[in-house]
């Protein structure tokens, strides 16, 4: 079924919508520099600095926690992203759904590497390991809610912001 030239604009206003898609972006934004961040604190040479080379790690993952806890908040929420995007289009139910099981699956690894780096003698290569494959979930799932709000939408948020 087309949609109609109301809901095409509805559509439109909504996806301009300040208080809407605009908060996504900044946090979008927020969410891409803490990842950043971890990436640098992960490619520190450790030997140089080995005290302190966890301290660092850890630091950029309580950022990458929060910011993604925010990022829940933001997409989940009973005035979140989800909720509007499936009140648009509810043939986007299924997507939503993987995303969502998808932010319990990151904040598990979020918890595992944080525990690999909390620990005396950190491993210094498990903990690479493991955030590796944590920023790898995260860019896959940031790559799956900007098509899913193209798709909504037909509005890009941004690959870079």
């Amino acid at each position: 079924m087309e949609p109609t030239s109301s809901t095409q604009d509805s559509t439109r206003q909504s996806a301009s919508n300040p208080g809407s898609l605009e908060s996504v972006r900044r946090r979008r934004a927020e969410l891409r520099e803490s990842m950043s961040a971890l990436e640098r604190a992960l490619a520190a040479p450790p030997a140089a600095d080995h005290r302190h080379w966890p301290d660092r790690v850890r630091d950029a993952l309580g950022d990458l926690s929060g910011d993604f806890e925010t990022h829940i908040e933001i997409t989940e929420g009973p005035d979140g992203l989800y909720h509007e995007l499936l009140g648009m289009a509810p043939r986007l139910s299924d997507a939503v759904a993987h995303l969502t099981k998808e932010h319990g699956e990151i904040k598990t690894l979020l918890a595992e590497v944080l525990a690999s780096v909390s620990v005396p003698d950190t491993d210094v290569q498990r903990v690479r390991e493991q955030a590796t494959t944590l920023l790898g979930r995260l860019v896959r799932h940031r790559q799956r809610g900007s098509d899913l709000v193209y798709e909504a939408y037909e509005v890009d948020i941004g690959g870079d912001t």
